[in-house]
């Protein structure tokens, strides 16, 4: 029985030990034939570019190297958005394109400076925008996150919030002034890309009435109901 047993385990050790040597042989292989060369990073402001190149193990090679956990790393940095990886078979260089994400909210909430993102991501700082200080409760503060989501799944870019009151929070989308609630909806968004298209001398667009966009050049001027084809004259 002991040997046998014996046997057992000295067939493991050779497998391990084969299996090991074979991996290692097809990882030296793959390096000699097609190593990663260098790594090139588009598209990075805030993120250092030296954590993709440390993301990267030392003698890495194009066949080995796992795009899909390289991009997870990169992501992992808060300022970072989106990762494509592409690898050129041709040099050897690995292309990391990255998309950040954008200051758009700089907040005072209870004495406390907090900076997001348009899709809610808490930032480290302002990264470089130039941002009102708002100050406003946790409420609103989760309205304005509510309806930021909504704009995005929508592809609506919110650039930036520039003030919340009584009357609502007010926003600059494409460099015009949107003013909206938490309650915002689909419709409404969708309504509004419409609607700026068909306005472009307009300055302001109010998102407060529900399922109404209320076009604006300074007064009050007419309504798109999100359904409709035409804006009514107010």
């Amino acid at each position: 029985m002991r040997a046998s047993t014996r046997q057992v385990l000295q067939s493991l050790c050779i497998a391990t030990a084969v299996a090991a040597l074979t991996a290692a042989v097809i990882y030296m292989v793959s390096y000699l034939i097609y190593p990663v060369t260098g790594i090139e990073v588009k598209g990075a402001h805030m993120f250092p570019e030296s954590q993709a190149q440390t993301a990267v193990p030392d003698h890495a090679s194009l066949i080995t190297l796992n795009s899909a956990m390289l991009s997870r790393k990169i992501e992992s940095n808060l300022w970072v958005k989106s990762v494509k990886v592409r690898k050129d078979w041709d040099s050897g260089i690995v292309a990391v394109e990255v998309k950040e994400r954008r200051a758009v909210l700089d907040a005072e909430i209870e004495g406390h400076r907090e900076v997001f993102a348009a899709d809610g991501t808490e930032l480290p700082g302002l990264g470089g925008a130039n941002l009102e200080r708002v100050e406003m409760g946790e409420d609103q503060l989760e309205g304005i996150l509510r309806a930021g989501r909504v704009l995005a799944s929508n592809g609506v870019a919110l650039e930036s919030v520039d003030g919340v009151g009584a009357g609502g929070i007010r926003a600059k989308v494409g460099g015009r002034t949107v003013i909206f609630t938490g309650g915002v909806g689909d419709a409404q968004v969708k309504a509004l890309s419409e609607v700026m298209s068909e306005n472009p001398k307009a300055r302001r667009f109010d998102l407060r009435s529900e399922g109404r966009v209320v076009v604006g050049t300074g007064r009050l001027e007419g309504s798109r109901n999100p359904g409709s084809k035409a804006a009514g004259t107010g």
